[in-house]
């Protein structure tokens, strides 16, 4: 046999060896890549504060965070407002409150996604009400205003060594932000109000991914048409977040009459705007406990199957707020301070 000479086969040698390790590398970065398993649990210091105990399934009182973490959860979900109230249920969740808690659930090994508001209590499509201090502002002040407290809080945030990973610019923003100046029928104004939020968020934290958010996650034309017009205005951000909750849908009919729509509409959203998509929020009812459970794995598969690796995760809106304390339906906590099996769905 004709031997090879002796540099050709050290080369042929590097090749191999250098050919193995990016292969390594490769498949090291998609093992790093955790598929999110999140919950946004900004009642929690609401719910601790007032007596609530949690309890795992032993029945030893244990801190929430690590019972959710004990379910497979690794990361935290958390709104901030601008200058809430004290109402127990609708207040709390300002700057201060929401820098303890990132760092609390940091400390725990979460990783952590803020959700502005850009209010003062809640934002969703039936409300985005812009915060007191601003009424009367005049767009120019808006824009300032939205830049201002975003690196505020950010800066916050960084000074207290979070660093988010991800960021939501408004939540569920079908109809827009900080109306009227915001709204979709105005989408000149609210692709610059997005901006001056994104702006601000890169500035303190040019490695944390934003996300633009809106309801009804099976709901492909509305995607499209929201998604398509944040296009054409020059709205910048990095993941589409959706929300999904099968009970709030018309008729509430069972997640299996939907949940095909919202793998449908991921792919679409993953192939026809090239960004990474996550479900921010998802819930089923706290007594439906198999189906609520079903659900929760149904929907991760559906994320896991966007193309491409572009479906990052599924975050549950607050599993810990049992009906006993905050009369929400949708939880995956029971009044005696366990959470129900349908958590156990983020083991699998």
């Amino acid at each position: 046999m004709k031997q090879i000479p002796r540099l050709t086969f050290y080369v042929l040698i590097l090749i191999v060896i250098v050919s193995a390790c990016a292969i390594n590398k490769s498949a090291i970065g998609k093992q790093n890549k955790a598929f999110v398993k999140g919950a946004d649990i900004s009642w929690l210091p609401q719910m601790e504060a007032s007596g609530f105990k949690f309890y795992n399934e032993k029945g030893v009182q244990e801190d929430c965070i690590q019972i959710l973490k004990d379910h497979g959860i690794n990361t935290v979900r958390l709104r901030t407002w601008v200058h809430p109230s004290n109402d127990k249920r609708s207040g709390h969740c300002s700057k201060e409150e929401t820098v303890a808690m990132a760092v609390r659930a940091q400390k725990a090994g979460m990783h952590i996604l803020i959700d502005f508001h850009y209010s003062d209590s809640w934002a969703d499509p039936a409300k985005q009400k812009k915060p007191a201090a601003w009424e009367g502002h005049s767009f120019p002040e808006l824009l300032n205003d939205v830049y201002t407290y975003t690196a505020d809080v950010m800066t916050a945030l960084k000074s207290n060594g979070v660093m988010p990973e991800w960021v939501q610019v408004g939540n569920e923003t079908a109809g827009g932000m900080i109306y009227p100046e915001g709204s979709t029928s105005n989408w000149n104004g609210l692709a610059q109000l997005i901006n001056k939020g994104y702006d601000a968020i890169k500035a303190v934290s040019p490695t944390s991914k934003v996300i633009l958010h809106v309801d009804q996650g099976n709901n492909n034309n509305r995607f499209r048409t929201w998604f398509d017009s944040a296009r054409a205005n020059g709205a910048k951000y990095d993941i589409i977040g959706l929300s999904y909750y099968p009970y709030w849908l018309p008729g509430k009919p069972d997640y299996t009459a939907s949940i095909d729509d919202l793998g449908k509409n991921m792919n679409d959203m993953a192939s026809r705007y090239g960004k990474e998509v996550m479900v921010v929020e998802v819930g089923g009812e706290d007594f439906k406990v198999q189906n609520t459970y079903d659900m929760l794995v149904a929907v991760q598969k559906k994320v896991k199957a966007v193309p491409d690796e572009k479906g990052l995760g599924v975050i549950y809106w607050e599993p810990e707020g049992a009906r006993s304390w905050s009369g929400y339906g949708l939880s995956v906590w029971a009044s005696d301070g366990k959470p129900t099996r349908a958590l156990d769905a983020f083991l699998k």
